[in-house]
């Protein structure tokens, strides 16, 4: 176990140095930002959606390694993805955070299976979700930012 432990983390660590999708897209119809006052984090994230797919995904920000990692993986997991299984992901990964111990959805969550040890550190749950609910917004259209508390 503990080995599989420390996988995750230098995934987790490779995608804070080097995160998936970090670029602005100038076209994106979708943008949202979002904000986390615990730990500053701050995040901007652009969407193309066409016919209901999302097309493209780039953001950009600053913040832990956990916001960024988590932000990465993300936009790896939802591009080229219809709307309704982004709403699917988004719903695995919040139980996954925020319900630990209840069955996961492995091949659903992919990747992101990665984070759930974040679940362990209440704190850090708003670092991993800061990009998840900040895409909801740009869903949504929602023009306000987002913010965790």
């Amino acid at each position: 176990m503990s080995d599989l432990r420390e996988l995750y983390q230098e995934i987790l660590l490779e995608h804070n140095s080097k995160p998936r999708n970090f670029r602005k897209l100038p076209a994106a119809n979708h943008t949202a930002e979002g904000y986390n006052p615990l730990c500053g984090d701050q995040i901007t994230l652009y969407l193309n959606v066409e016919g209901g797919v999302v097309t493209d995904v780039g953001f950009q920000g600053s913040g832990c390694a956990i916001s960024r990692a988590s932000a990465s993986l993300m936009t790896q997991n939802i591009k080229g993805q219809p709307v309704a299984k982004v709403a699917e992901i988004f719903d695995a990964f919040h139980q996954m955070l925020t319900k630990p111990g209840e069955p996961l959805d492995y091949e659903l969550l992919g990747d992101l299976e990665m984070l759930s040890g974040v679940a362990a550190f209440p704190t850090r749950i708003k670092c991993a979700s800061l990009s998840w609910h900040t895409l909801r917004a740009a869903l949504s259209e929602q023009r306000e930012a987002v913010s965790t508390e």
